[in-house]
Order: C-alpha cells, then structure tokens, then sequence
C-alpha cells in the first residue's frame, strides 16, 4: 500500500543547535537507508510559515502497522506528528513519470455529480475524463492517481511549469464542473529518494 503522510516538526525551545544539527544529519540518513528499501519513495516541501517544518512524504508498507513501524524509526520523530493518508489503486493512475525540471503539485479532488444527472451523462463524461487522464500522463503532467477514502475523492501528482498552467490542466478535465479541487504547490526536499543520487 502506498501513504502520504504530512510530516510537522516543533523542536522543543531551547535545544541547541547542534542537537538540531545532529537530528536532522541522522534523519537524512535514515531517509536514505527507507528510500533503498523501497518504503520511502518521495519527499517535499509545502509552502511553509517562517519557522515552520513540515515535509510531505510518500511512503509504502505492507500495512499500518509497517507503516507506523518505518515513521518510528525516523530520528526526527521525537518533535514530529505525522498525519496519515491511506491511498487506493485509481483507474486512471498513470505510471510514475521522470523529472523534467518543472513544478509538481498535489491536488485533492473531491467530485460531487448532481443528483439529477442521467446515468449515460455521467458514464460518459468518466469516459472523457480517463482519456484525457491518460493524455495529461502521456504528455508527462499526470504523475500519478490515487482514490482515497470517501466516494469521490482522489489525490493527484502532477508536473506543470507554474500555477496558471496547473490550472489549464484542471479546467481541461472533463469532470471539472463537478469537481472541487485543493491544489498544493510542492518544492523539492533535500532527501526526496527521486533526486538524491547515492
């Protein structure tokens, strides 16, 4: 199975910053030994409040329990709460891409059809919406698809060269006028397993 956890770091007042030093050196290890086990597969950064810490991560494990046995090995874990995101196989997942330098985004995708919508409207339209999923993966925008808890709901990662075309990518699906959408910004992590080379 695959996680997204949000990561949030408070170092207790008055610890020095050699204790800082050394956690974080420590962690980043760590991060390398999960990322060559294969249960840490990616890293970034939100956009963050001065001072803030917090890390977006993708983990996998067999189950929660593994899940929670990985974050507890981490050094940083001593200051930091994780929340949990349990993904789900999408339809539409597209496999995950290579780098091509832009933005990557996290999208939270929650679709509400109107009751009233005829049920060939509504198949139609998923139809267009997983052809134009696998365009938008082809042309290397779609990174990847996961369902999550809750009818309707989805989390996307996606590449685009800035916010304004993020946003072309989403009006352009066909389910949009029934959809709301988070978006997140993400910015590369110092020890996301994609970009860091052993």
């Amino acid at each position: 199975m695959e996680y997204l956890v949000t990561m949030t770091t408070r170092v207790p007042d008055g610890t020095s910053e050699d204790a800082v030093d050394d956690i974080r050196t420590r962690e980043a290890a760590r991060s390398r030994e999960l990322a060559s086990q294969g249960r840490l597969l990616r890293l970034w950064r939100p956009p963050l409040e001065p001072g803030e810490w917090r890390s977006l991560g993708l983990f996998a494990a067999a189950d929660d329990d593994e899940l929670e046995s990985v974050l507890a090995s981490m050094p940083l874990r001593v200051w930091r709460t994780d929340e949990v995101t349990r993904l789900f196989r999408h339809p539409n997942d597209p496999a995950l891409g290579t780098g091509s330098g832009a933005t990557e985004f996290l999208t939270t995708f929650t679709v509400s059809i109107p009751e009233c919508t005829p049920v060939r409207t509504v198949e139609d339209t998923q139809a267009r919406e997983a052809e134009r999923a696998q365009q938008l993966a082809e042309q290397g925008h779609l990174l990847r698809l996961w369902a999550l808890s809750g009818d309707g709901r989805a989390l996307g990662l996606w590449r685009a060269q800035d916010p304004a075309e993020m946003q072309a990518f989403l009006t352009s699906l066909p389910l949009d006028a029934w959809m709301s959408v988070q978006t997140t910004p993400l910015t590369s992590h110092p020890s996301d397993p994609a970009t860091v080379k052993d």
